[in-house]
C-alpha cells in the first residue's frame, strides 16, 4: 500500500498523486481560519508531471494524497531525432526516449553523453532533471575590447556548443568551457 500524505505536510518540492496522475508542488499556503469551527485549508500550486500544466487547488487540511510510483533514473543523454530525445539507462543499459514537448528547453543544456535523471512513472519516462550546473563550451564569442566597460556593461553574447546564447564576462573566449546554472541559463563561472 502506498503511503499517504496529509494536504497540510505538503510543502515546495513535494511529490504526490491525485486521481492516478503525479504532480509536484510548486508553492504551499496554509491558511487558518479565525473564526471557531472554520475549517483550515492548503492552497497549493502545482504542476502536473505528466502534461506540465500549472494549476491552483485548494484542499482540506485533512485530505490525503498517494505518494506517486516515480523513480529518478540515472542516464546518459545519447541524441535527439524526429521520434524525441534518447537516453541510456545507467543501470539497465535500455534506450529511453522523451517525446520533444517534455524535454522543451532542456536541450539547451544536453550535449553527448551529459548525464541526468530520469523521472520515471509506473516504469515509463516522463521527464528528466537536470543538474544544476552544466559544462558547456563557447562556440562563439566577439572579443572584448578594453574599453568597452566604460558603459558599465561588463558583458558580451556568447554562442555555447548546444546553440544557447548567454551574457558572459570580457575575459571569456572562444573554445573556453564556462559553467553554465540550468534553472535561469545564466554564466555561472569558468568551468
Amino acid at each position: 500500500m502506498a503511503a499517504l500524505i496529509d494536504a497540510i505536510d505538503v510543502k515546495k518540492r513535494t511529490l504526490f498523486e491525485i486521481d492516478n496522475t503525479p504532480y509536484s508542488c510548486l508553492e504551499a499556503e496554509v491558511n487558518t481560519p479565525t473564526a471557531r469551527g472554520g475549517q483550515t485549508l492548503v492552497r497549493l500550486k502545482i504542476r502536473n508531471l505528466l502534461t506540465n500544466a500549472v494549476f491552483e487547488r485548494t484542499f482540506k487540511a485533512g485530505e490525503k494524497f498517494r505518494d506517486p510510483d516515480l523513480q529518478l533514473v540515472a542516464s546518459s543523454y545519447l541524441y535527439s531525432d524526429g521520434n524525441g530525445s534518447h537516453f541510456l539507462d545507467q543501470e539497465s543499459f535500455e534506450t529511453l526516449t522523451l517525446a520533444e514537448e517534455v524535454i522543451g528547453s532542456a536541450l539547451d543544456f544536453l550535449i553527448e553523453g551529459a548525464l541526468v535523471e530520469l523521472l520515471k512513472y509506473n516504469g515509463n519516462p516522463i521527464g528528466l532533471e537536470l543538474p544544476q550546473f552544466v559544462e558547456l563550451a563557447v562556440a562563439s564569442t566577439e572579443p572584448g575590447v578594453k574599453g568597452d566597460s566604460s558603459s558599465g556593461t561588463v558583458t558580451k553574447p556568447a554562442k555555447l556548443e548546444t546553440g544557447l546564447e548567454i551574457r558572459v564576462p570580457l575575459f571569456i573566449k572562444e573554445g573556453e568551457k564556462v559553467k553554465v546554472a540550468t534553472e535561469g541559463g545564466t554564466f555561472a563561472g569558468r568551468a
